[in-house]
């Protein structure tokens, strides 16, 4: 509690956030009651009336949510961004990993697993919706496109939130919006439903980002790509585990509305993780608060500088307009789609489908559970890989094994018959390998000038991904799982062949060494 006092001592009121919290949580809970009700229907609530205690919950929701937003609200935040704008926080370059490096990508990698589960639990929630409001699977599909509409939303919401409130105070305020959208579990309606995932969306938009960043500060540059690549991947396939595995055990006894209740203890259990989290060593010194900057920068062996441009040689027309640099933002662009097409169409769709095939919504999410399982370990040798071996070729290789698991989904759909976990298993530790480096991989193969550009827009393209396969279930186009996986193998095989053509090795590489030189040699 000592640090949450710390993260608050210099915030608009302490007892702003407090109270903002127990009215975000006393919101939801005044939800309970009909959700209970409804227990002789199988907690079915469709077409139901949204009672008093419902609507003054919602309105305590937005309320508190403001009021915790205020609680945290930095004082002179004017000051303090023009302040931040000349402050460099970084660790040095041979600085060594110790006890606060290893508990800060724990914590991080339990953060990020709350917050993939969010979106992860879409797929599972399918059925139930399409049982219960007696829609059309198209129809049901406007409610993953919105909760991706808010995921990159939120993107863009909380960089900027990150920049203004700091990186732990954004954490503790994102956990607060998703114990509030929780109430989609409760929701009576399917246009309620949207509304609530688009927020959902909005609130973990921007928690990857932010973990980023704040690693990026803390972590020295030597042990940076592969923590990242860590960090991401645990917290990815164990979202989508903890998903899958709550769907399994819950869900057919509670209905698919309890994936979304369960926001609320998931929620404030980050709350309560944001103890364990260190203030950001730039924001506190931004702040003025000199003596714990170096508290937190002795921790983890980080330096402050201030920041100036940093003199370089001036490249030639190639470095920015080459058909390598071309080559390899096309090649990473096409990545980031096949991605975003696989993780929020092929395997969000994937249990509507298993149970479609005569599986139970319990057997068909304790075999996704099964397949992440079996995935989990490979994340440790995709961080191993990518820090050891060959930044370019982990990349490759987690491409190929995508395009493994799409070949074998094809046969499994072509054969009638067989058990989904091997090729899920592979298509998880391909996607999941992929998304953990793809991000970190882009920041290292461009040049300074257009680093920031190139690796934004890789990242939006995992997102419009995601948005292209649901407009399309959304039009109306009826893609079973087997030719959708032929369709998506397109732009795998393309995104394997052009990676493999056009990527740089950028492991021991120093960056600078793109600004000096032009980038037109052949790729290695």
């Amino acid at each position: 509690m000592g640090s949450i006092k710390s993260t608050l001592s210099d915030r608009q009121a302490i007892w702003a956030f407090v109270l903002g919290c127990v009215a975000v949580t006393i919101g939801v809970v005044a939800h309970l009651p009909m959700f209970a009700m409804a227990r002789a229907m199988h907690y079915q609530l469709a077409g139901m009336p949204m009672d008093n205690l419902m609507l003054g919950g919602m309105a305590l929701i937005v309320v508190g949510t403001l009021i915790a937003a205020y609680g945290l609200l930095p004082r002179n935040v004017g000051a303090q961004r023009a302040a931040a704008a000349e402050i460099v926080v970084a660790a040095p370059e041979d600085a060594t990993l110790g006890p606060a490096h290893w508990g800060l990508m724990a914590v991080l990698v339990i953060a990020l697993v709350i917050d993939v589960m969010k979106p992860a639990s879409l797929g599972f929630t399918v059925p139930g919706m399409i049982a219960e409001y007696g829609v059309p699977k198209k129809t049901v599909s406007l409610v993953p496109f919105f909760a991706l509409a808010g995921t990159v939303t939120g993107s863009v919401l909380w960089g900027w939130i990150a920049d203004v409130y700091g990186r732990k105070a954004s954490i503790l305020l994102s956990a607060v919006m998703f114990v509030g959208t929780s109430i989609c579990g409760a929701m009576p309606s399917l246009a309620w439903n949207i509304a609530m995932c688009f927020m959902m969306g909005a609130a973990a938009g921007g928690m990857l980002p932010v973990t980023y960043a704040l690693l990026a500060e803390m972590m020295p540059s030597r042990h940076r790509g592969w923590s990242l690549v860590l960090v991401g991947g645990l917290g990815a396939v164990g979202g989508y585990f903890a998903a899958s595995g709550m769907s399994a055990v819950l869900q057919p006894l509670f209905g698919w509305r309890i994936l979304w209740l369960a926001n609320l203890p998931t929620g404030l259990t980050l709350v309560l993780l944001g103890a364990l989290i260190p203030e950001s060593a730039k924001f506190l010194l931004a702040r003025g608060r000199i003596a714990e900057a170096e508290v937190v920068m002795r921790r983890f062996g980080a330096t402050a500088r201030a920041a100036h441009p940093a003199r370089i040689a001036t490249p030639r027309a190639e470095a920015l307009h080459g058909r390598h640099l071309y080559g390899k933002l096309a090649a990473l662009s096409i990545c980031a789609l096949s991605w975003g097409l696989i993780n929020f169409g092929l395997l969000l769709w994937l249990p509507a489908d298993l149970v479609a095939k005569g599986y139970s919504v319990g057997v068909s999410s304790r075999l996704l559970a099964e397949s992440a399982l079996i995935a989990f370990p490979t994340v440790f040798v995709a961080a191993l890989l990518y820090s050891r071996w060959s930044t370019k070729w982990a990349l490759t290789t987690m491409i190929a094994l995508t395009l493994a698991g799409l070949l074998l989904v094809l046969r499994l759909e072509v054969a009638g018959a067989g058990s989904p976990v091997l090729p899920v298993a592979l298509l998880i530790v391909g996607t999941n390998g992929i998304i953990a480096i793809v991000l970190p991989y882009a920041a290292e193969s461009f040049p300074l000038r257009v680093r920031a550009r190139a690796t934004g827009w890789v990242a939006a393209c995992t997102k419009a991904g995601g948005l292209i396969a649901q407009a399309l279930t959304i039009s109306g186009m009826a893609v079973s799982i087997g030719n959708a996986a032929l369709l998506v193998m397109v732009p795998t095989l393309l995104s394997l062949v052009l990676v493999a053509w056009f990527g740089r090795e950028t492991r021991g590489r120093d960056l600078r060494d793109l600004d000096r030189v032009a980038d037109t040699s052949p790729a290695v």
